[in-house]
């Protein structure tokens, strides 16, 4: 299924579903419009909303593009929560901010989302944090969607196949934001194959189509990527920067700012390890709990205060390793760019 997409776009190229702002309606049907496989990220959203944005992509473009899904997973642990709980009182008040009572179960609407995909299919569906069942994927293929898992170890991508997936998102850890393992596992990083290790080890267990991710910022590593068995490349940080982005100017401002100078992963924002700017919250927090997604609703005040302030060491500044190969260009230059080192 994904191939007939695929033959269907004059760049291999896929957009990043990035939730939290950054990914757009806008975003999502210019990287379509120019040839590449846009994306909706429909996470931390309500159905409702969903299906708002869907419609805002189909008014502007008739080409193929994509939704992505969090699945669900368990809930966080009470004691660890109220403990990083304490742990962040000193932000709120740096801040001015209350500290709200956090749901430690949250399913992120995921029944509304679903029924209102299988209603009114999308082209592709994607699915993060976890791997559908297979009786959900064969009810998306019963409506003619196609159906891609993101993974991060050869043994997820077994899972996703047995389970029916038409593609699998290789995720390696030079990606931005979040990581889409199915298990929020710690620690990430160093010890982890990079992304072309891991296409490999990934291709020797399954023969699915592959999607590379993370850390592609520009032709030469999308090709490299495509040499290692992909077919076809997923990007994020370098379309973060591109005026259909809903990136905050924060967030934009510290993508230019030589101030910093790396990226770590990090639970300290929500719960699970993510990639972003290393600032002085990720610094302070060094031992964070995985607890998404109470953690995640935790911090929300402090982050969205920080923007307001035009501080950037108290949000998430989510980037991947290329980060400093991000321009201020439209999304259709970043889509042709790595198309034609794929052509």
């Amino acid at each position: 299924m994904l191939d007939r997409i695929l033959e269907s776009l004059a760049h291999p190229v896929v957009l990043s579903p990035m939730a939290g702002g950054a990914g757009t309606p806008e975003l999502c049907a210019a990287v379509s419009e120019a040839g590449g496989l846009g994306f909706l990220a429909a996470g931390y959203k309500t159905g409702e909303a969903v299906a708002a944005e869907i419609e805002r992509v189909r008014a502007a473009t008739d080409r193929p593009f994509g939704v992505n899904l969090f699945v669900p997973g368990e809930p966080a642990d009470p004691d660890v929560v109220e403990a990083y709980a304490a742990e962040l009182a000193p932000e709120a008040e740096r801040y001015g901010v209350e500290l709200p009572d956090v749901p430690l179960d949250d399913d992120d609407d995921w029944d509304a989302k679903l029924d209102l995909l299988l209603r009114s299919p999308v082209p592709v569906v994607s699915f993060t944090f976890g791997c559908p069942g297979l009786a959900l994927v064969d009810r998306f293929h019963e409506v003619g969607t196609t159906v891609v898992v993101t993974v991060t170890d050869p043994g997820e991508a077994v899972a996703a196949v047995a389970a029916g997936a038409d593609a699998l998102c290789v995720q390696g850890p030079e990606a931005g934001a979040h990581r889409g393992s199915f298990v929020a596992r710690k620690p990430y990083g160093r010890s982890e194959p990079g992304l072309l290790d891991l296409l490999a080890a990934v291709r020797a267990a399954v023969r699915t189509p592959l999607i590379a991710a993370g850390g592609i910022g520009d032709a030469a590593a999308a090709a490299a990527a495509r040499e290692a068995g992909a077919v076809a490349v997923q990007l994020g940080t370098a379309f973060l920067l591109t005026p259909e982005s809903g990136a905050n100017a924060v967030h934009r401002a510290a993508l230019r700012d030589s101030r910093f100078t790396s990226t770590t992963v990090t639970t300290a924002f929500s719960g699970r390890p993510a990639r972003g700017l290393t600032n002085r919250f990720i610094v302070d927090h060094p031992d964070a709990p995985v607890g998404y997604p109470a953690v995640h609703h935790l911090t929300t005040p402090i982050r969205r205060a920080a923007v307001a302030q035009g501080d950037p060491d108290g949000v998430n500044l989510w980037a991947g390793t290329a980060w400093r190969l991000a321009e201020e260009r439209p999304a259709a230059d970043v889509v042709r760019e790595i198309g034609r080192a794929l052509a």
